[in-house]
This record gives structure tokens, sequence and C-alpha cells, in this order.
């Protein structure tokens, strides 16, 4: 098993989901990770048990799984002294200070970067933010839902015209896994500069930044032409010029993305595949320009043709296209993807399936292990720090621990 910062420390003292996230990712990847959390209440993730339809009962809570696999949890107080004295200890020998903390709560628990390299000048700490360490605004919280998805540009540029509102994120915690994975690979780079320099750095990542970055080709466009892009109406086919790039219904109503962006390559292959081979010889698709002409005549042709095949046999012919498709997945059909399968990209963890963060090593999928249960090795870890147990019934009698 490939676990390529295995012996790498983290101190995580974070909540939600964004910076747990990366705390996730790097676990997934063979960190130890301890997880900071209120001596009483918790991360407040964990009372998350409604999500639009979904109503969690019990634990294990997927809410708190997916980003706090591999983890171990500690209760503690940091507005206590003694609570304070726990995480110095505890940061005096990581590698990694992570935090979601803003400036002012920073300032308050005395975690600020300051704080923490004066009692560990070489570690690297780590910030998740909503909107950036600089400006006015660096001091204001959020969530993937305003930083990210609006804020950000994501929401405006999926909406068609017309729409009231915007298009919502398809999920919870969207932008904040998208944007944990950003962190985690910053943390990475900065550990790997440490082992060459001995310099720690100090690494940001925001909301704001991630969800601007995951449309930065289009916000390249939009800078360049001065103007928006401008989502498709659903049901019309999306490349005015391309017949083999957009999507097409299928008779059982699920629907097919073709993505070929060299029509005249893949024109005649398509052709064979949906039993039309004549339309390779029909003048009005002999090369890439006359099919961006009759552009609007391939698709009606496409579309009736592939109207008349539920997607499982349409799956099965197209098992030897030679241009880029795929099925219209839900959340619930891609956990019986055989691809997804194949790679691993779906993993036990305990008692729940997970999915595996995206980067592999050495052809190996990560080890998942499930996530801890609130302030579960909070004695483990304070014996690990060399306390006895005089000590640690004092901190709790103390209200430092839990």
């Amino acid at each position: 098993m490939s676990k390529p910062l295995e012996g790498i420390r983290v101190l995580e003292v974070a909540m939600y989901g964004f910076v747990p996230s990366a705390g996730a990712v790097l676990s997934d990847w063979g960190a130890d990770v301890v997880k900071v959390e209120h001596a009483v209440t918790g991360d407040p993730q964990r009372g998350l048990r409604q999500v639009g339809a979904f109503k969690i009962e019990g634990d294990p809570n997927p809410n708190v799984e997916h980003a706090n696999r591999g983890k171990r949890s500690i209760g503690v107080d940091m507005s206590v002294a003694e609570g304070r004295e726990v995480v110095y200890d505890l940061a005096r020998r990581a590698d990694v200070f992570l935090t979601s903390f803003l400036p002012r709560a920073r300032a308050k628990f005395g975690i600020d970067v300051d704080d923490i390299r004066a009692v560990n000048p070489g570690i690297i700490y780590a910030r998740g933010s909503a909107l950036g360490p600089r400006g006015l605004e660096s001091d204001r919280g959020g969530y993937d839902m305003t930083a990210f998805w609006c804020r950000g540009g994501v929401a405006a540029t999926v909406t068609p015209p017309g729409t009231e509102g915007m298009i919502s994120p398809p999920g919870p915690a969207f932008g904040d896994t998208i944007s944990g994975t950003n962190l985690a690979g910053g943390i990475a780079a900065a550990l790997v500069k440490r082992e060459r320099t001995g310099e720690p750095s100090i690494v940001d990542v925001s909301l704001l930044g991630s969800g601007l970055w995951s449309i930065g080709h289009t916000v390249a466009l939009s800078a360049y032409q001065d103007k928006p892009m401008v989502a498709p109406v659903p049901g019309t086919h999306g490349a005015p010029t391309n017949p083999l790039s957009g999507l097409y219904a299928t008779a059982d109503e699920r629907y097919l993305s073709f993505v070929m962006l060299q029509p005249a390559k893949f024109w005649a292959d398509v052709c064979r595949h949906i039993d039309r081979p004549e339309l390779a010889d029909d003048p009005r698709f002999a090369d890439a320009a006359k099919i961006a002409e009759h552009t609007a005549e391939a698709v009606r042709i496409l579309r009736e043709v592939i109207a008349k095949r539920t997607l499982a046999e349409w799956t099965e012919r197209f098992a030897t296209l030679a241009g880029p498709w795929a099925p219209v997945q839900d959340s619930r059909q891609v956990t019986a993807d055989a691809q997804i399968r194949a790679n691993e990209y779906l993993l036990d963890a305990g008692e729940l399936e997970l999915v595996s963060s995206p980067v592999q090593f050495d052809v190996t999928a990560p080890d998942l292990r499930p996530g801890p249960e609130f302030a579960a090795q909070t004695e483990e870890v304070l014996l690990e720090l060399g306390l006895d147990w005089d000590r640690i019934i004092a901190l709790k009698a103390a209200g430092a621990v839990a």
C-alpha cells in the first residue's frame, strides 16, 4: 500500500466540510491526522443530519465520514489555558497545522501563525478561508454555496437564461471537497519545499479562489470577449457547429453525451455504430466545413436514431466507438459503474462506502478508514504526548479536554 505521507503528522483545528476534507485527503495519503474538536460540542458538522430530502438517523453519519475518514479525534476547549497548552503540545510534534478558523478567532484562541510558530518554528501553517487572506473581507466567513458557487461565478455560469434564481450545486460540500483537495495539494508542495530548503510555508486556499479556478477557462474567455459565458437553454444542442458534441436522449429517457471535438474524424464511425453507414457518404457531411454547415440536420438525424434504443443497448453498441462519449449518471447510478469499481474510486470505510480521494500512487487505491467518533482518541493522543493519567484526569476536571 503506497502511503507517500506516512510519518507526517497533521494537527487539524477545523470545522464543517472544506478544511477537514483537506485533512481527509492527507489521511488517505498516509498522514496521521489528529482532529481537534470542541470538548463539549464537537465539530458542528456532526449535527448536520438533514440535507435536502436526505435524513440521517444514527451513526455513522456520511456528512461527517466523507471529510473525516482516517483521523483521530481529541476534544479540547481552547478557551481554557490548559486546553491551549494541549494544542501547543500537539503542535510541537506536528509537521502541519491545518485550520479553518478566521483571523479574529485564531487570535482569540492563540492559534495564529506566530502563536504556533513560537512552539514549532518549522511547522507548515495551512489556512482555508471563504474569501482569501487579504482584502477588506478577509475576516468574513462563508460556505461553499456563498463563496465558491455564487460569488466565484459558478452558479451564474451554469444557470440558463430565463431561469428564476439560479441552478443549485449538485449536493452538499461540492465546493468544499474541491477546495479541500486544492488545500491538500498545497500542503504537499509545502512539505516538498521544506524538505529541500528547510523553510516552512504558510499555505492559503479559499473557497472563492477555488470556485474561480474551477471555471478558469470560462473566465479567461469571458475576459477576452468582454462578455459572460451564457449556459445553453435545456433541450438545445450545445455545439452550434458540431453534431457530435452534445446530449442525446435514449428510448428509456436516459441521456448520453458525445464530446468529439473533431467531428469529421469520427463521423463515419458513429454512422456505422448507429446502423446508418450511408450517412458517412452523404455530401452534407463530407468534411468538417460541411458538417458545421449542416449541424442542425445531423442533430435531428442523431436524435431520431438514438431515441429508438435504450441506454443499455447503446452502451453495448458504443463499447467499440472510437470517439469520447459517456452515459449521464446520477449519484446513485455511479455506484454501479464497472469502470468506477475497477479503479476503486468507491471503497469501504467501516460501515459506509465512501468516494476515495482522486489521486492514486503506484496504481494503488488508498486504504480508507472510518472517521472517528467524537473525542474518541483523546486519552490515546494525550498519552502519546507523554502525559500521565493524573495529568489527564486534571485536564478533564478543568474542562480543558473531553
